[in-house]
């Protein structure tokens, strides 16, 4: 009688791929979480969760070294676009490879765009920046992503994107638009993985503001109307009137909700303490995204989530 399903394909998975390293490495912020090298250790982490039901994953960068433009970000042998084309060519078609699109992880600055200044004080140019969110979204698409995820909140870049692909032979490429995408404190143990912290100011000016939940619907219709084919509201779990909204606004579109790095540390510093049984609370708030309305959740406990659908009852 449970009117709410959940099954290993709702599920996507992060996995953080840094250059320069030859075995996987701990992320002290995310306990059970690994960076891992373009090599075969990435192989049989993906193969193993293929085995158990996980077919799709969003793919973040961590390159060896940064620049101010982001140029690490779009070069054909780039740590994404190596480890994209090694894992379609082992995989095929039997697995979803969702790049991940930003320059935070590619800047010296941190930031998920091109910083210019005017005299002493700094500004993120929004129209400079989306050039080069193109340029990093056609070399993504070339290297064998089957879906673009644009996450920097940029003001018109969904449109550029899709008109880059569509310019360059990719029409097929889908975009999942980080379309709500909150200026939040959970994202701390993901700059730590990713090492991707602003080096001065915040987000703040491009990503929204928490109080807010009716801009969610701004920012979702202008994404649709430039091209997007999925619709992701972030944070998940502390956002769930959010997703509701969204959902039920433009329902006809596919919404994906990402269940982030803080949510997921705060679930695994509560069950090391002895206060939660880590299974039932996983279970349980997963459950409550999906019953808010996301058809596809990004989550770091999609492994253990589908292990746990497989054995059946869900509490």
């Amino acid at each position: 009688m449970a009117e709410t399903r959940l099954t290993a394909d709702n599920l996507i998975l992060p996995v953080f791929i840094k250059d320069g390293i030859s075995q996987p490495e701990e992320i002290g912020s995310m306990p059970g979480i690994l960076r891992y090298p373009p090599n075969d250790h990435l192989i049989k982490f993906v193969d193993e969760n293929f085995n158990k039901g996980i077919t799709k994953l969003v793919v973040f960068g961590i390159p060896s070294f940064k620049d101010n433009i982001a140029s690490s970000a779009f070069q054909k042998d780039g740590v994404i676009q190596r480890s994209l084309r090694l894992l379609k060519q082992t995989f095929g078609e039997k697995i979803v490879l969702i790049a991940d699109e930003c320059t935070d992880e590619y800047t010296s600055h941190g930031h998920c765009g091109i910083v210019n200044y005017r005299g002493s004080n700094y500004y993120i140019d929004n129209d400079e920046s989306i050039k080069v969110h193109a340029k990093i979204a056609l070399s993504q698409a070339e290297a064998g992503a089957d879906v673009i995820a644009p996450s920097s909140m940029m003001d018109g870049v969904v449109g550029a994107i899709r008109k880059e692909l569509d310019d360059n032979g990719f029409q097929d490429t889908l975009i999942m638009a980080y379309s709500v995408k909150y200026a939040s404190v959970f994202y701390s143990p993901f700059r730590e993985a990713a090492s991707s912290a602003p080096a001065f100011g915040d987000r703040k000016s491009y990503q929204m503001d928490p109080r807010n939940s009716y801009e969610a619907l701004k920012e979702a219709k202008l994404d649709i109307e430039e091209g997007a084919d999925i619709l992701m509201v972030k944070p998940a779990h502390t956002y769930l009137d959010v997703i509701r909204l969204v959902k039920d606004t433009f329902s006809t579109y596919p919404l994906a909700a990402y269940h982030v790095s803080g949510e997921y540390s705060m679930i695994k510093a509560a069950v090391k303490n002895g206060w939660l049984n880590e299974r039932n609370a996983v279970m349980e708030i997963t459950y409550s995204i999906k019953r808010a309305g996301a058809d596809l959740i990004l989550t770091y406990y999609a492994p253990q989530l589908a292990e746990w659908i497989r054995e059946g009852t869900p509490f």
